[in-house]
């Protein structure tokens, strides 16, 4: 018998708990390759002891030259193996576990990448937004790691990331702008990034629009954008959405 993949993520005070896009991906990737698995929570000040533990891979190194180690990461206790990085993850599920739908159809992994990236510059207009929003609904011990690590990295207060104004109009009219590029890649692709097959795609499409859409600052906006475009879509992508 299948045991079920123990898979780490960072909760917070959001419904539903999961909220991170990178995490997201790996949920809807398990999701849709139909494996089962559980979710441990883990806060952020916890992850790198959590990850030495289990013996999981670091993602990157830091500034001084120590492993950073970052969610989501796999145990699966069928195989003995530890995965980090979601898109390792993905390759690792496909590999593992062929059964059911293909994360990544053959020759599609340098277009994915490409996607991700493409994806991830779209929505750079609105990243600091999403990022203070993140803040202020995590739990304690995350939101003051979070605070301080994002303060560090942008040189600023949360608060100054996108203040209500003329600064967040701008970050707005940034972020449509971005996703009406994707919208022009997607016109004729169907109910899914590849057509009418589901794939490893739109675990990563679907996993920064959810985050927007969780952390509802400016799901609103968003959701009426290129038609209503990206409500429709993630409402498509809901039947694989649970949070096991």
């Amino acid at each position: 018998m299948i045991s079920p993949i123990i898979f780490y993520d960072i909760p917070s005070s959001f419904p539903g708990n999961a909220w991170s896009p990178n995490t997201w991906k790996t949920r809807y990737a398990l999701n849709i390759k139909g494996v089962a698995y559980r979710t441990e929570w883990v806060e952020y000040p916890d992850i790198a002891a959590l990850a030495k533990k289990i013996a999981a891979p670091p993602t990157s190194t830091n500034n001084d030259g120590s492993p950073s180690y970052t969610l989501p990461i796999i145990n699966d206790p069928n195989t003995g193996k530890v995965i980090s990085d979601s898109f390792l993850i993905a390759e690792y599920l496909d590999a593992t576990y062929p059964g059911g739908n293909t994360l990544f159809p053959p020759g599609t992994k340098p277009l994915m990448k490409a996607f991700e990236a493409g994806v991830v510059g779209a929505l750079g207009g609105v990243l600091l937004l999403q990022l203070a929003l993140t803040c202020y609904k995590l739990n304690p011990s995350s939101e003051k790691y979070f605070r301080a690590t994002r303060e560090a990295s942008f040189g600023m207060k949360i608060e100054e990331f996108s203040p209500e104004g003329a600064k967040r109009d701008t970050d707005l009219a940034k972020g449509k702008e971005g996703l009406a590029a994707v919208d022009g890649w997607l016109a004729k692709s169907g109910k899914y990034v590849m057509g009418d097959t589901i794939s490893y795609a739109d675990g990563i499409l679907a996993g920064w629009l959810v985050w927007i859409r969780i952390t509802d600052g400016i799901w609103q906006d968003v959701a009426t954008w290129h038609n209503g475009r990206w409500a429709t879509y993630l409402a498509t992508l809901d039947s694989h959405a649970a949070i096991n």
